[in-house]
């Protein structure tokens, strides 16, 4: 039964995670490491599709194992995120103080990226 909890929830994460590529506030990379931890304790099966997986399970491994992040995934993230942010921000809010709340959210998830070690 605990394991069918795993599961679900890592499918959950999963889910959210890939929404996150496109979603500015969702972030990905934490929704896809919590989906590996999930994974890893409800299936093998699972956890080895999420860490062979072509498009995101480098990133996972590397920052497991290493807690770094590679230079073109930085690059990625930052411009996909300052690019949603000042779409949003430009285009679909017209709330300054929402503005401003999603700049500074922007500014201190680009620090927080910033912060990990680059991977060689």
């Amino acid at each position: 039964m605990l394991k069918t909890v795993y599961i679900v929830l890592g499918s959950i994460s999963l889910v959210l995670g890939t929404l996150g590529i496109f979603l500015p506030l969702l972030p990905t990379t934490p929704f896809y490491l919590l989906t590996a931890w999930l994974y890893m304790r409800g299936s093998e099966k699972m956890y080895k599709k999420v860490m062979t997986n072509k498009y995101f399970g480098t990133i996972v491994r590397d920052f497991q194992e290493n807690k770094s992040i590679s230079l073109k995934t930085k690059v990625v993230i930052t411009s996909m995120l300052w690019t949603t942010i000042l779409l949003s921000i430009f285009f679909a809010v017209s709330a300054l103080w929402i503005r401003i709340l999603l700049f500074a959210i922007a500014i201190g998830v680009t620090i927080h990226v910033l912060s990990f070690k680059t991977k060689k």
